[in-house]
C-alpha cells in the first residue's frame, strides 16, 4: 500500500541528480515515513477496528472531524488510485506501443480497475496473498539490475558517472521532493482493515517499522547502483528503468522491467482498493452514508463500496502524473495532520487507553507531527503554480476540502437522524 518497489521513482532522479535523490530518499524515511509509522502504529495496536484512521479521529475528535478525516481521504483517493492504472499503462506502452495508443489506453486502466475490483470481492486474504507474490515478482528483475549494474561499473571503471541533475532550478528539486513524498506515504492505509487482520495488536507496529526499512532500500539500492554504473540522467523519468536495463544486462531485462511496472500497477491499486473501500462502509454503519454501502458479500467484502470507489476512481483517469500527486498530497496530507492530532488528543483524554505499543511519552508524541505537517505545507506551497480544473492546484484542493462540511451536514441530515447542533458540538465518547 505504501511502495510498488522502485517504479515511479525516475522523476526523483531527473529532477535532482544522484547524489540529491539520493539524499532525499534517505532523509524522508526519518523525517516523513518513521514518525507515521510510530503513530500509526500506537493507535493501531490501541484502537484495531474496520476504518482505521476515520475511527481513530472521530474516537479522539468527535463525529464532525471523523468524517473530515474520511471525507479527505477518500477525496484524495480519487487522484492516488488514477496514478496506478496510469503507471500501468505507462509501462505496458514500453513494450507493446501500439496496444496503448490513443483510447485503447484508457481501456487498459478500465480493464485494471475491473480485474482488482474481481479480485478484491474474493476478500482480504486474497488479496494480502496475492501482494506478496506480486511483489516478489515485481522486485525480481531489480535484484538482477543492480547485479549488472556493479558489474558494469566495477569492471569497467565507469567513474565517470554524471553525480549532478541535467536539470537546475529549484523547481527541478521541488518535484523530485514531491515525487519522493509520494513515494513514501500512505503507511495509514493499511488500518482500514483491522479486523481482518491476524493478532494486530502486535502485528501492526511491527509491519509499520519493518517495512519503512524495506521500503528505502528498495528505493536507495536499485538508484545508487546504476548511478555506480555510471549511466546518464538525461529524460530519465517514470518509465526510465527500462532503458536502464536494456543498456545494462539487455533487451531481456529490459522487457522484465517493463512487466513489473505493468504488475506494480496493478498490485498497488489491488491492495489500496482493499483499504479505501472499507471507510464508505463504517462510515454507512455510522448512518454517515446510505446504508447499501455497508453491505457484504460472503467474504466480508463491502461489494457496493467497492463498485462506488471504482467508479470514481475511473473518471480521474485523465489528468497527467505531476498534477495527480499533487492535489493527491495535499488532500492526504490535510488527514494525516488530523491523524497525528488524534493521537496527542488520546494521550489526554485516554490515559488509561491500553496501548501495547506506545510511541515515546506525550513530548514524544507531539513532536512526531512537526516535520511530517512541515513537509504537508511545503507540498501544497510547492504546488501553487499546478493548475487542476482551470483553476490553481492549491485551491483546487482547498475547496475540495471545504465541502467536506457541507457534505457533513447533507449526511446528518439525509441518512441520520440525530440532531445537527448537537453532534457538531459533541464531545468524544470513546465508542
Amino acid at each position: 500500500m505504501v511502495s510498488g518497489g522502485p517504479y515511479g521513482i525516475e522523476d526523483i532522479l531527473g529532477g535532482a541528480g544522484y547524489l540529491k535523490a539520493l539524499g532525499i530518499l534517505l532523509l524522508l524515511p526519518l523525517v516523513w515515513s518513521l514518525p507515521t509509522a510510530l503513530m500509526i502504529g500506537e493507535l493501531a495496536s490501541a484502537i484495531p477496528d474496520e476504518g482505521g484512521f476515520y475511527v481513530w479521529v472521530r474516537r479522539a475528535l468527535g463525529p464532525f472531524w471523523g468524517y473530515q478525516e474520511a471525507w479527505l481521504s477518500l477525496t484524495a483517493s480519487i487522484f492516488d488510485m488514477a496514478i496506478y492504472p496510469t503507471i500501468f499503462v505507462l509501462y505496458l506502452s514500453k513494450l507493446f506501443p501500439a496496444w496503448t495508443a490513443g483510447s485503447r489506453g484508457t481501456l487498459w486502466e478500465l480493464a485494471l480497475i475491473a480485474l482488482c475490483c474481481l479480485w478484491n470481492l474474493r476478500g482480504a486474504p486474497a488479496v494480502g496473498e496475492g501482494s506478496i507474490g506480486l511483489f516478489v515478482v515485481l522486485l525480481a528483475p531489480f535484484a538482477v539490475l543492480v547485479g549488472a549494474a556493479l558489474w558494469h561499473g566495477w569492471h569497467l571503471r565507469h567513474t565517470a558517472a554524471l553525480w549532478t541533475s541535467t536539470k537546475t532550478g529549484s523547481e527541478s528539486l521541488s518535484t523530485a521532493i514531491l515525487v519522493a513524498l509520494w513515494n513514501y506515504m500512505g503507511w495509514d492505509n493499511a488500518s482500514t482493515v483491522a479486523k481482518e487482520v491476524d493478532n494486530p495488536q502486535r502485528n501492526y507496529p511491527r509491519a509499520m517499522l519493518l517495512s519503512a526499512g524495506v521500503v528505502a532500500l528498495s528505493y536507495v539500492i536499485p538508484l545508487a547502483a546504476v548511478g555506480f554504473a555510471g549511466l546518464a540522467i538525461a529524460q530519465f523519468t517514470t518509465g526510465s528503468w527500462t532503458d536502464a536495463a536494456t543498456a545494462l544486462a539487455g533487451p531481456w531485462l529490459g522487457i522484465a522491467i517493463v512487466l513489473g511496472g505493468t504488475i506494480t500497477g496493478l498490485g498497488m491499486f489491488n491492495a489500496l482498493m482493499m483499504s479505501y473501500a472499507r471507510v464508505p462502509m463504517v462510515m454507512a454503519e455510522d448512518g454517515l452514508l446510505p446504508s447499501v454501502l455497508a453491505r457484504r458479500n460472503r467474504y466480508g467484502v463491502p461489494w457496493v463500496a467497492l463498485l462506488v470507489c471504482a467508479t470514481a476512481w475511473a473518471l480521474a483517469l485523465q489528468f497527467s502524473f505531476e498534477r495527480l500527486i499533487s492535489i493527491d498530497l495535499m488532500l492526504y496530507g490535510a488527514s494525516l495532520i488530523l491523524e497525528f492530532i488524534a493521537l496527542v488528543v488520546l494521550r489526554l483524554r485516554e490515559p488509561s487507553l491500553a496501548r501495547p505499543f506506545r510511541a515515546g511519552n506525550l513530548a514524544m508524541a507531539i513532536a512526531l507531527g512537526v516535520m511530517p505537517t512541515a513537509l504537508i505545507i511545503y507540498a501544497a506551497l510547492s504546488s501553487r503554480d499546478e493548475r487542476m480544473a482551470h483553476m490553481p492546484a492549491l485551491l483546487f484542493g482547498l475547496l475540495i476540502a471545504l465541502a467536506g462540511p457541507i457534505f457533513y451536514l447533507i449526511s446528518r441530515t439525509v441518512w441520520s437522524g440525530r440532531p445537527l447542533h448537537k453532534e457538531l458540538h459533541a464531545a468524544p465518547t470513546g465508542d
